[in-house]
């Protein structure tokens, strides 16, 4: 649980620092690097949804999960969050909590140095690879939190439960090193982060957040049909 508890911890840290500079870069800079990290997060989606093996697979995936999501409305849940939070600490920018939040948490969730990183820690007691992705992580959350604001820093609620989750698990989850479920559910991944890059620009607003299913459809697909 190294890995989890340092990833974590960096997220908070970066998050922290981001909220600090927040208030002393000017709109027009914030604007600049928000359309940076927009083309930046659409490149990522295209590297990693190019990895994927079974495109049909991911396709259905995307699209019962997107139904799921819709019909339980989970981007209006994750809001709702933030205006309680507000509620809590009187803070003034949850209009982008939401946003702010699903961004960094399938940035700094979903790909395979989490899921491999997971695997070795878990079961090698290595956790190596997950501290690299720690200090990514970290240094991503202070340009994220300096333009999405405070969603990102709750983000570390969900790298801690999702990582921690997979690292307990490893015994039981090291299928998904392998390349049959990884490749595709990396791709899966892909285009959701893809659509985070489409979100950033102001190009479209993607509820994303009613996707997420997708990424527990495509291993389930893949076990009970073996593709």
């Amino acid at each position: 649980m190294i890995g989890t508890f340092t990833n974590t911890a960096l997220v908070i840290f970066g998050s922290l620092i981001g909220l600090w500079l927040k208030k002393g870069i000017p709109e027009n800079i914030k604007n600049i690097i928000l359309i940076g990290l927009g083309i930046f997060t659409c490149l990522l989606g295209v590297k990693m949804g190019i990895q994927m093996e079974k495109p049909v697979v991911i396709i259905i995936s995307l699209v019962l999960g997107g139904i799921i999501g819709e019909l339980i409305n989970i981007e209006l849940l994750i809001e709702r969050i933030g205006e309680k939070f507000k509620k809590i600490g009187s803070l003034s920018e949850s209009e982008t909590f939401a946003q702010g939040f699903v961004t960094a948490s399938v940035l700094f969730s979903i790909g395979p140095m989490t899921i491999l990183g997971c695997i070795q820690d878990g079961l090698l007691n290595r956790p190596e690879l997950l501290i690299t992705k720690s200090i990514m992580d970290g240094v991503s959350a202070i340009i994220l939190t300096s333009t999405l604001g405070i969603g990102v820093l709750f983000s570390a609620l969900v790298v801690f439960l999702f990582q921690g989750s997979m690292t307990l698990l490893a015994r039981q989850l090291h299928f998904l090193g392998t390349s049959y479920f990884l490749n595709d559910f990396t791709g899966t991944g892909g285009m959701l982060v893809f659509a985070i890059g489409i979100r950033l620009l102001g190009i479209k607003d993607i509820k994303v957040g009613n996707f997420l299913p997708a990424l527990i459809l495509v291993i389930v697909l893949k076990l009970i049909f073996r593709f």
